[in-house]
């Protein structure tokens, strides 16, 4: 038949469009992997492509706050859907339950240290939202104003009424800036401890507060550009921790109680007490110990309070004379024993000052009796407390001021950190770099006043929160403590703010306390160690209604992740990595929609 033989030119024709087809096939296997290779000018290309066309702007996202009022429909999910919670669990924090802390003994403020639900009793729910929850204001109006209905809890306003710590005005909360021993403000206070401390000029970049309340302190810090690690236990004083979140103050549910603090040795440049009720001179100085082994050389320590001035308040404190001289003069003896020098004294507050070189005062008169015997101070999560002075490794060299140590190379990396070497750290701060910048195309309010309270769950060398930095916003760096490197306190020394945790556990904040959450590798770090799901769930809990999630991780757990994530309310997009989709890791970019609890224990 005639239509059974083709043309000798439309053959030829079809040949050619297969070797062309294969040809370009070839061609762009071999640019994919040049480009995936580092080498050459593949990654400029792939990035100069991506920013002419902008292809990864999500439309589908929104990542603006729509509510100040009332919710949103409900997305309609295929996949396993997670129940909301019962409204009573709208300020849940599974580790600092109140129920279970009252079966923990009292001694030692035990019952109010981390105690996580076991297996069989952790929620696999959603917690609510209150009623009428509304996006927290951008700051720095969130300093002075929290919405009423997002933390409504007024017992604070008539307990600390006289010293001006909150006050409850129609539908906000205001915070005037006062506190317990500074009812005329923050910022005055601040200015008498400025005129002893150098607090303008970056040598103090990082404060720790121990019993913060509010968090006033902490928050006025900021006009300084100080960064404060603030906390408090969940206790008598209801949301006090919360309220800090809720004005866009870095704090945590904390205690000085049996444990070390989740910090590293040598992090902060100031620490703080404000009337903070705890029992300095008991334990043989215990506390005053992990104080001195949080903080830096050349660092200080602020006591205001109760006993200082005792001669003046003790009838008030309706505390006996000798009692109130008794605790001062043990105070003093510790601060000295701890090679502390006392620089300042003025009515209620004192000013000690830790030794540049507090080695060499150590070795005098018999005290290093009294020395820890530890292979790495920065061991500390769920370990003891101990009542013995931590040693300052041998050639610590001393820090820069604020902004310069941000990116210069830290003295814990050229003493030797495993794992971390200049080289190493010159690398990953050109990674971050380039991964920020992709993060601020895909999200063109990051970097913004959108996005204050901001946590990275996997920090690394803290270079996220490095490249990110910015007036409008913090960052809480969680250095899980499973990471094969311990980097926490290299980001202390960048004067960035931290944390150790593990994430088969709860964090130690209330709900619905981080705008953005960052979690590069989580995943893949946690795998066959705990439940993928528990991790999203507590993620759930801590971010706010509309808040934003960017996950970095091999595609095959992000397809997992993905996968759970839609029956919890969460719209996501999937998107290739920066360097084209031959890499297998990829991004995963979600946005929690807004809904609230009912008494019924459904969500609207």
């Amino acid at each position: 038949m005639r239509g059974s033989r083709m043309n000798p030119d439309r053959r030829t024709r079809s040949i050619m469009s297969v070797v062309i087809v294969m040809g370009l096939c070839c061609f762009f296997y071999i640019l994919g992997a040049w480009q995936k290779s580092g080498t050459g000018r593949g990654d400029s290309i792939a990035l100069r492509v991506t920013k002419e066309t902008d292809c990864t702007i999500l439309p589908n996202l929104h990542f603006e706050t729509h509510h100040s009022m009332g919710g949103v429909n409900p997305l309609i999910m295929n996949n396993k859907v997670f129940k909301p919670c019962h409204i009573r669990y709208r300020d849940y924090t599974p580790c600092q339950d109140q129920n279970r802390a009252m079966t923990f003994p009292r001694e030692n403020m035990t019952y109010r240290e981390r105690h996580c639900p076991a297996e069989n009793e952790k929620l696999h729910c959603l917690i609510p939202a209150p009623k009428g929850y509304v996006t927290p204001f951008a700051w720095p109006k969130s300093r002075e104003y929290v919405p009423y209905a997002n933390a409504p809890y007024k017992s604070l306003t008539v307990e600390k009424a006289v010293q001006n710590w909150i006050q409850h005005q129609g539908d906000v909360f205001h915070f005037p800036g006062g506190g317990t021993m500074f009812p005329n403000g923050a910022s005055s206070y601040i200015d008498e401890l400025a005129s002893v401390i150098p607090l303008a000029d970056g040598t103090i970049r990082t404060a720790l507060d121990t019993g913060c309340g509010v968090a006033s302190w902490g928050a006025y810090l900021m006009d300084r550009n100080i960064l404060t690690m603030s906390f408090a236990p969940r206790d008598s004083h209801e949301a006090q921790v919360q309220f800090a979140l809720e004005r866009g103050v870095p704090a945590v549910i904390g205690v000085l109680g049996t444990m070390k603090l989740p910090y590293p040795s040598r992090s902060f440049d100031m620490a703080h007490c404000s009337r903070c009720l705890i029992p300095w001179k008991s334990n043989d100085g215990m506390y005053m110990m992990e104080v001195d082994r949080v903080l830096r050389p050349g660092g200080y320590w602020i006591l205001s309070g109760p006993p200082i001035n005792w001669k003046k308040y003790y009838k008030t404190w309706q505390r006996s004379k000798q009692d109130s001289e008794e605790e001062q003069n043990r105070i003093e003896n510790i601060a000295e024993m701890l090679c502390w020098n006392k620089i300042y004294e003025k009515e209620d507050t004192v000013i000690w000052q830790k030794k540049a070189n507090s080695n060499a005062c150590h070795n005098k008169n018999g005290r290093a009796s009294k020395m820890c015997n530890v292979q790495d101070a920065d061991d500390i999560w769920y370990k003891k407390m101990e009542t013995c002075i931590t040693p300052i490794p041998e050639g610590a060299q001393q820090l820069q001021k604020f902004p310069q140590r941000l990116f210069a190379v830290r003295p814990r990396i050229l003493e030797g950190t495993p794992g971390v070497t200049e080289e190493v750290y010159e690398e990953d701060k050109k990674l971050w770099k380039k991964h920020v910048d992709t993060y601020k195309r895909v999200n063109k309010l990051i970097g913004k006043s959108r996005y204050r309270n901001i946590m990275d769950m996997n920090a690394g060398l803290g270079s996220f929160a490095a490249v990110l930095d910015s007036p409008g916003s913090w960052v809480m760096n969680v250095v899980p403590t499973i990471s094969e490197r311990n980097t926490l306190g290299i980001i202390y020394e960048r004067g960035l703010i931290g944390i150790y945790h593990d994430w088969c556990e709860a964090f130690s904040t209330y709900p619905r306390t981080y705008d953005l959450i960052h979690a590069s590798g989580v995943f893949s770090l946690y795998e066959n160690k705990c439940d993928l799901e528990d991790i999203l769930l507590e993620m759930d809990r801590i971010l706010r209604p509309e808040g934003t999630v960017i996950l970095r991780d091999n595609v095959e757990v992000l397809n997992k992740v993905r996968m759970t994530v839609t029956g919890m309310r969460w719209k996501s997009k999937l998107l290739d990595h920066e360097d084209g989709p031959l890499v297998p890791e990829k991004l995963l970019i979600a946005v929690k929609t807004y809904w609230v609890g009912s008494k019924e224990g459904s969500g609207s």
